[in-house]
């Protein structure tokens, strides 16, 4: 089976981070019953404990990474999303 490791970059507090989470979190939970959907795994890091992703993306929290490449910056498209989800094999 595929699969999708998907990293939300962000900080607390930000209110485009949480809108992306729900997005990320919605498509993901809709496409568990896809029979051709890869297996999903998120994970959250914040540029405030990290020096390096706080210098490379400070200006463009949310950032959505899947598979360690950059998805898209600042709001999650979830037709996109789901979109790029369905075609990793």
């Amino acid at each position: 089976m595929p699969t999708a490791n998907l990293t939300l970059i962000g900080k607390p507090g930000c209110h485009l981070c949480d809108d992306a989470r729900d997005v990320i979190t919605s498509v993901v939970s809709k496409l568990a019953d896809e029979p051709h959907a890869p297996e999903i795994a998120l994970d959250e890091l914040s540029i405030l404990d990290d020096a390096e992703l706080m210098e490379q993306y400070v200006e463009d929290i949310p950032v959505l990474l899947i598979n360690g490449k950059v998805h898209n910056y600042w709001r999650i498209d979830p037709l996109r999303l789901r979109a790029a989800l369905l075609e990793i094999r």
